[in-house]
């Protein structure tokens, strides 16, 4: 009887959790295609503000602007946290290890006020003294995204390499593989689930981010979060819904796919061990009789 009511409970609160996250998400979606310019009346169903949205070349500008940006900072900070997991997991104890964690973590738990003044700060100076970067841009926007996103990056796959079985790995190099072809060969598609949730969430962190990009972006380098910040200010659109809603398409429509191709590395390690261990068995009955 207890088990049943408590079932019950925890099943309340997860839709409840679920809905709490969701609902607003669906009610927006919902909203885009409202014929009324009110966004909290229905007056009908319509596309037109889809159509509005891609008239709007300042939003689709912005928009572009700030999916190459969190493309090009996935990718620089898949690299700088994988390498920064491995030293951190691979290479023991070695001098100065607990100061790289701390730099790691750091940029996560700093408020984004501080870390977007002092990179701020830092810019300024470099182009005083080196003369680069040249003012604010796609330069400056791209360095201070790869500074805070390589941090979730880095502990994403430290996590995961702390899971992994060490004994395959050296198994491997018993048996004469060079640590180079170790990691391309057996760590790298083990921990590839991870990688991709890494880059995932950088994309999704760099493309979200405005306050950060208030503070190193310059007037030609306005990002979709500012522009719809500053659009917001002066009254909320439907072209927001709409635009919220594609983007809310592709995010998800990225997240199954990566969610589909994990689960075929998946069952596809789970085969190839199977197999393995098959054949281990298989020569042990051999050499036994």
């Amino acid at each position: 009887m207890n088990n049943g009511r408590s079932s019950r409970t925890l099943l309340s609160f997860l839709v409840f959790g679920f809905a709490f996250l969701y609902v607003p998400i669906l009610l927006l979606v919902v909203y885009s295609f409202n014929e009324s310019r009110m966004v909290t009346i229905w007056g009908g169903f319509s596309t037109k503000w889809y159509g509005a949205l891609l008239q709007d070349q300042a939003m689709l500008d912005a928009a572009w602007k700030s999916l190459r940006l969190a493309f090009t900072t996935a990718c620089t900070s898949l690299v700088i946290g994988t390498t920064a997991g491995l030293a951190l997991t691979r290479f023991g104890r070695f001098r100065g290890k607990s100061l790289l964690g701390g730099l790691i973590t750091a940029p996560m738990v700093m408020p984004e006020v501080i870390t977007g003044l002092a990179l701020l700060l830092l810019f300024v100076t470099m182009e005083q003294i080196f003369g680069w970067p040249a003012g604010r841009g796609m330069t400056t926007l791209w360095i201070a995204h790869v500074t805070f996103t390589s941090s979730y990056v880095a502990i994403i796959i430290a996590s995961r390499l702390r899971e992994l079985d060490v004994s395959i790995e050296e198994a491997a190099l018993d048996l004469g593989a060079t640590p180079f072809k170790v990691f391309f060969l057996i760590t790298l598609p083990i921990i590839a689930p991870a990688m991709m949730s890494g880059w995932l969430l950088a994309f999704t962190i760099s493309l979200d981010d405005l306050v950060i990009s208030s503070f190193v972006s310059g007037p030609s380098s306005t990002t979709l979060p500012m522009v719809v910040f500053s659009s917001v200010r002066l009254g909320l659109s439907p072209k927001i819904n709409a635009l919220a809603t594609i983007i809310v398409s592709l995010v998800s429509a990225g997240v199954i796919l990566s969610g589909i191709v994990m689960m075929r590395q998946e069952k596809k390690r789970q085969k190839e061990i199977a197999q393995a261990i098959e054949d281990a068995k298989r020569q042990e009955a051999v050499g036994a009789a």
